[in-house]
């Protein structure tokens, strides 16, 4: 052998300590999101497709539909019926679709696919399902689509809600 291989021996002393020592994240990985009513949703990033940013005019409203649905989008030869997931969750402010682009968040179960139009996304984060807490003081049409919830602030009573996407995906409230 010729030489002597820093990366065998651990001992290169031009090592970045950044790469020295790696932290593992905590928990799961989730996509964080708000609704028009400024309540916080998080959904597990195992049930999510897709995140999109289509423009209104790019979504097709369908005549007769369930008026929780904002119509359908073509996602690469594949169209998706767009909900409005905060009315879905029994908000009464609907999403804005006053703007260059809404978020939407297409959840995927088996072969059925859904967009969910929401406020806005916040980011990708680490949560603990060890500590995740029963919904408490929700509304009767949300709680069947919770599995649970993160206190975020005690002193301002801040909740972070964990939704159930399969749940969701096989609602007949979108049917309604």
């Amino acid at each position: 052998m010729v030489g002597n291989p820093d990366f065998l021996t651990d001992t290169g002393q031009d090592q970045a300590p950044e790469l020295q020592e790696l932290e593992s994240p905590e928990g799961e990985l989730h996509l964080r999101f708000y609704v028009p009513s400024g309540m916080e949703f998080a959904l597990p990033a195992t049930g999510i497709k897709e995140v999109l940013e289509p423009s209104p005019n790019q979504i097709t409203p369908i005549p007769n539909a369930s008026p929780l649905l904002l119509g359908t989008i073509n996602m690469r030869g594949r169209v998706i019926w767009v909900g409005d997931l905060g009315q879905f969750m029994g908000e009464a402010i609907p999403v804005n679709t006053d703007r260059a682009e809404i978020p939407v968040i297409a959840i995927e179960d088996q072969d059925t696919m859904l967009g969910l139009a929401v406020e806005r996304i916040v980011d990708m984060d680490w949560l603990d399902v060890e500590q995740l807490q029963i919904a408490m003081n929700v509304p009767d049409t949300m709680a069947p689509f919770l599995k649970g919830e993160w206190l975020l602030d005690p002193e301002s009573n801040k909740f972070l809600r964990l939704l159930d996407q399969v749940a969701i995906l096989r609602a007949a409230r979108w049917a309604a």
